[in-house]
């Protein structure tokens, strides 16, 4: 009888103990593992250069090439770790190949976060001798844990979804559980392993082993978000319960005005937002349920989103990859930016920046922005670069905007939709804040507006969009 795989996947995430469980899975003799093999930012491990000849931009180039060597060049069963921002080719292409086996390693998500903050305090990702380990309380911050919360139980359901509908099982196996010799032995006699292993190995360390209210800085702040979240459901896989769709998470209601707001990322969000706030205090961290509560409440209410042209809309993204935050949420991603694709962004915040690299680091990435969105990249469609037309497609998922603006007429929009509604009160609509550092009249020209209406066909006919900067 044939062995029934030729490849196995651990889908994990930062900090759920995938290195601890590979460097297990390795000690048996027919299984290979090959770290993060599609990283988008690195391939298997931060240092390796090349895998089988294959190196970091043959595999962006064509994932499916190392894929097949790292098959045919193994002596036993190859797999690798996939996290839910790697390279989304390789997971179209394996999800549902009942040839490649599938691994599911989780853990309560508010653990994997805290232990992911004090990593990047520390600066240790890994500990192989505890009298080394070095020792931070975590900084908790509730926009990035519930972001990257739902991201990625978005990413479990999806996985689990694929799976049931293509007849497939997989080996779940949680945080705890890869911490037990048995069940280890278990995963490896699903992968056809015939052997048995009698220790862990001795690479890896548990960092943190301290109860998690020692390890966080603001601790009722965590607890009070967790609550708000959904606290019974943070330790599982996504079960009968329909996921929530992480865009209610944005949407903004306002009971002075009876409006709902969906924002699209890199739209004049900010903008919106501080005219709604001149009526009153704003309604947020919607769920299904609640904002279907609000609408209930408010039976006259409007919904509405704003459209901003894509050539603004993609210069205002590049100018904010171009601030300097502290603990950079977006610091991998302008890291492979230069690194991998070209796009010159300055590294030291104080040295020159003209507005000739401003405008060829725009072209530049313009450039990455139409390979992201052509799948051609290791790097997914990020939501602030994802075209108009899609973002207003995910918002069926729940109810479609009853207004569509644009933001070149935003004011006589919006003065019409509270006509509508026959608001008391009609703010006032601050002006637009011109983006930094340099304004795009200085920027702009007839070759960024092909560039980015070659990068966007399809919102320039859906929505008709003419060259920016003439009415329309």
């Amino acid at each position: 009888m044939s062995d029934p795989f030729d490849c196995f996947i651990i889908f994990a995430e930062m900090r759920t103990g995938s290195n601890f469980l590979e460097s297990n899975l390795d000690q048996f003799p027919g299984l290979q593992c090959y770290g993060e093999a599609f990283n988008p930012y690195f391939m298997v491990t931060p240092n390796t250069d090349e895998l089988f000849g294959v190196t970091v931009a043959m595999r962006d180039a064509d994932p499916m090439l190392l894929l097949e060597r790292i098959k045919a060049e193994t002596e036993g069963l190859p797999g690798f770790r996939f996290f839910h921002d790697h390279d989304p080719r390789v997971f179209n292409a394996l999800i549902d190949d009942p040839r490649c086996a599938k691994v599911v390693l989780t853990r309560n998500m508010v653990d994997a976060y805290v232990s992911r903050r004090i990593a990047m305090a520390t600066d240790q990702w890994q500990l192989s001798n505890e009298k080394h380990a070095r020792k931070k309380k975590a900084r908790f911050i509730p926009e990035e844990f519930e972001k990257l919360f739902y991201r990625i139980k978005s990413f479990q359901v999806k996985i689990k979804d694929r799976l049931q509908r293509t007849g497939q099982t997989a080996f779940y196996i949680d945080y705890e559980e890869a911490q037990d010799l048995a069940v280890i032995n278990g995963l490896a006699k699903f992968l056809g392993e015939r052997t048995e292993i009698t220790d862990f190995a001795s690479t890896f360390k548990k960092q943190n082993p301290e109860p998690l209210s020692d390890k966080v800085q603001q601790f009722e702040l965590l607890a009070s978000t967790v609550a708000r979240i959904d606290v019974f459901d943070l330790h599982k896989l996504p079960g009968f319960e329909a996921s929530r769709p992480p865009a209610l998470k944005s949407y903004l209601a306002s009971d002075a005005l009876q409006l709902v707001f969906l924002p699209i990322a890199g739209g004049p969000s900010d903008r919106v937002v501080e005219w709604m706030e001149a009526a009153g205090p704003l309604a947020c961290d919607f769920t299904q349920k609640t904002l279907r509560q609000w609408k209930r409440q408010h039976k006259a209410h409007r919904s509405f989103t704003v459209l901003r042209h894509p050539v603004s809309r993609l210069h205002a993204v590049f100018c904010d990859l171009l601030t300097v935050h502290e603990d950079d949420p977006d610091r991998n991603l302008k890291h492979a930016l230069r690194q991998t694709h070209g796009v010159a962004l300055p590294d030291d915040p104080a040295a020159p920046w003209t507005l000739g690299d401003h405008r060829d680091a725009f072209v530049q990435f313009i450039a990455f922005v139409a390979r992201s969105l052509e799948g051609r990249t290791a790097t997914g469609v990020d939501p602030r670069w994802a075209s108009q037309a899609e973002t207003i497609k995910g918002f069926a998922g729940f109810a479609l905007p009853d207004h569509i603006l644009r933001e070149d007429q935003l004011e006589a929009g919006l003065d019409h939709i509270l006509a509508e509604v026959q608001a008391d009160t009609a703010p006032t609509l601050p002006a637009a804040a011109a983006d930094t550092p340099f304004p795009l009249e200085q920027v702009y020209a007839d070759d960024i507006e092909a560039a980015v209406r070659q990068a966007y066909q399809r919102d320039y006919m859906m929505f008709g969009f003419r060259p920016w900067g003439m009415s329309g």
